[in-house]
């Protein structure tokens, strides 16, 4: 049968998927939003300088029209005329960009100097007495005017005469050209500013998410075993859970390493009885064999399966009923065990925070040694202590001295080797329950008088 060639994928590389450059996205929101700002509040502030110079501008319009009407009476003609002349020389000075006109109904316009051939057209044909009428004009085809006349009833007269003043619109375009162009030069400048401020922001803002980088590239290599760099605020949560993970791993690695031990001890005997058998020519080395390597295969076969339960052994997630497990328990050793007597007894809507499978196997060596070692009864105690399951397994056997009971953890340690046993139930017990965050302990049973086992779990809700 051939062999699948699988050289590409050892040595192919992780390429991690990303959702493109964080700094990048940064930078083109900050611009955005500033572009944004920048465009609403300089119209904003366009219009209203704008405005405030229109108005400076209109002013200066009133002013004059203001003294055109102060200045005015009616002559032996009937006619209006100045007591006074106008100061601004423009006003004489032909097409000189500032005019003025007064007109009557059946009177002749009386005009400046200024608009030598022309004349001013009246904006509409009633006005407000109490305010001036404002407004663009384009009668003249080379020059925009801005306009600004009223009515007036002067004394003596039964005539409404208007008056009106009027100036070039150039002025006061050039000076929103000027205002506008130095609000677009100052606004880009500060616009540029502040881009170059938001990718500065943001490079030094995510320099930190830079050295973690290169502080996880060194435990990668082996250069370090935790990242330790003093870190803002934000991201030391984050580098805390990360060395959470680091360690966790590392007990995974150690949770392996402990099984491997215990299976190499597990299969270190039944192989030194083969060897012994197969050295001395044993006439039944043949059923010696078959009966370790069964020993052998079912403890491979264990070991196995808990090395595969590692990965999800101390989840959170995990919640286990205490009652149908000690239950399911107590039928297998009542079976294998039938001059026992096992007594439940607690609380039955207990859970603990652990896989099923796990619970099962700790409850079964824990029950099963009770009743092997014991003598006729073995008593079990479902209670609480504090956030914690509490188990109490007891037996009326002869018990354990308290300088003993300590080694019975340890890998392969058996203090009664007159019945069968591997002596690594209690350690992988301890290790498992450790795992999940609990503990185990060998105690005296005061109402039997053997060993009481103390089991704490953490309790699920």
């Amino acid at each position: 049968m051939p062999v699948a060639d699988t050289r590409d994928e050892a040595v192919a590389p992780i390429v991690a998927r990303t959702t493109g450059s964080l700094t990048r996205r940064m930078i083109t929101v900050a611009t955005i939003w500033t572009l944004l700002l920048l465009l609403g509040g300089g119209l904003a502030l366009d219009r209203v300088l704008t405005s405030a110079v229109t108005r400076n501008f209109d002013a200066q319009l009133d002013y004059v029209l203001t003294a055109m009407i102060a200045s005015s009476e009616i002559g032996p003609d009937t006619e209006v005329r100045f007591n006074r002349p106008l100061g601004d020389q423009r006003f004489l000075e032909p097409y000189s960009g500032l005019y003025w006109q007064v007109s009557g109904v059946a009177h002749e316009p009386f005009r400046s100097r200024s608009l030598w051939d022309r004349g001013l057209k009246p904006g509409n044909d009633r006005i407000d007495t109490e305010a001036p009428l404002i407004y663009d004009s384009h009668e003249f085809p080379d020059d925009a005017l801005r306009v600004m006349e009223r009515e007036v009833m002067l004394p003596g007269s039964q005539v409404m005469w208007r008056f009106q003043v009027a100036q070039s619109r150039a002025g006061l375009d050039d000076q929103i050209r000027l205002l506008r162009s130095t609000l677009i030069k100052a606004f880009a400048v500060l616009g540029l500013g502040l881009v170059l401020l938001s990718a500065l922001q943001a490079f030094y803002g995510l320099w930190p998410l830079r050295h973690i980088r290169r502080a996880i590239a060194k435990v990668r290599d082996g250069r370090a075993s935790r990242v330790d760099a003093v870190l803002p605020t934000e991201i030391a949560p984050m580098v805390q859970e990360l060395n959470e993970l680091l360690a966790h791993n590392e007990r995974q690695a150690e949770e392996a390493r402990r099984h491997a031990g215990n299976l190499a001890h597990a299969l270190k005997t039944p192989l030194t009885v083969i060897m012994n058998e197969a050295t001395a020519q044993s006439t039944d080395l043949s059923a010696t064999v078959i009966r370790e390597a069964t020993t052998m295969r079912r403890q491979v076969d264990h070991h196995l399966a808990r090395a595969r339960a590692i990965g999800r052994r101390g989840s959170s997630q995990a919640r286990t009923e205490i009652w149908p497990s000690l239950q399911a328990v107590e039928r297998a050793v009542s079976r294998m065990h039938r001059h026992v007597t096992i007594d439940v007894a607690g609380d039955k809507a207990l859970a603990a925070r652990v896989e099923r499978q796990d619970l099962d196997e700790i409850l079964g060596n824990l029950v099963e040694n009770a009743a092997k070692y014991g003598g006729s009864r073995v008593f079990v105690t479902v209670g609480t202590v504090g956030d914690q399951v509490e188990l109490l397994i007891e037996d009326d056997g002869r018990g354990i001295p308290e300088t003993l009971r300590g080694q019975l953890f340890m890998r392969g340690v058996r203090l009664d080797t007159s019945k069968p046993g591997t002596g690594l139930g209690l350690a992988i017990v301890r290790d498992v329950v450790e795992l999940y965050g609990g503990s185990v302990a060998l105690e005296e049973s005061e109402d039997l008088g053997g060993l009481q086992v103390r089991l704490r779990l953490p309790r699920a809700g």
